[in-house]
């Protein structure tokens, strides 16, 4: 397997998590908050918080070169799909659904290549 593609899928998967960790906890604490209604039912808003905290750590795993990262990025991926629903039926949080989805692709991705890199091995 090419190294150089697992750097650039890594990197990539890192970059969107901290961007998604950001963009939660920023619309969650700015944006719902402040909004109120729907935005901060516990369900919907809890769910963002998991989020943010779920991209973090996965970030932190990957930072630290843990094994387990793979495990965090499927984990977070899961995450972070259902945190795109949720903020796609709620509404008003494009910023956020976008993010979530871009996240939960690149940990697909990675997870993907290290299956494939596995399967090679």
């Amino acid at each position: 397997m090419n190294t150089h593609v697992a750097d650039l899928t890594e990197e990539e998967c890192l970059k969107y998590c901290l961007d998604c960790h950001h963009i939660c906890l920023e619309m969650a604490m700015r944006h719902c908050l402040q909004s109120g209604g729907k935005h901060t039912e516990p369900m919907h808003f809890r769910l963002m918080l998991n989020c943010a905290e779920m991209c973090q750590t996965n970030a932190s795993f990957m930072l630290s070169s843990s094994d387990l990262h793979v495990l965090t990025c499927g984990v977070c991926a899961e995450i972070c799909r259902r945190c795109a629903a949720s903020c796609a039926e709620i509404g008003e949080m494009e910023a956020c659904v976008q993010a979530c989805i871009d996240c939960a692709e690149s940990c697909d991705r990675l997870v993907a290549l290290h299956a494939l890199e596995e399967a090679v091995v």
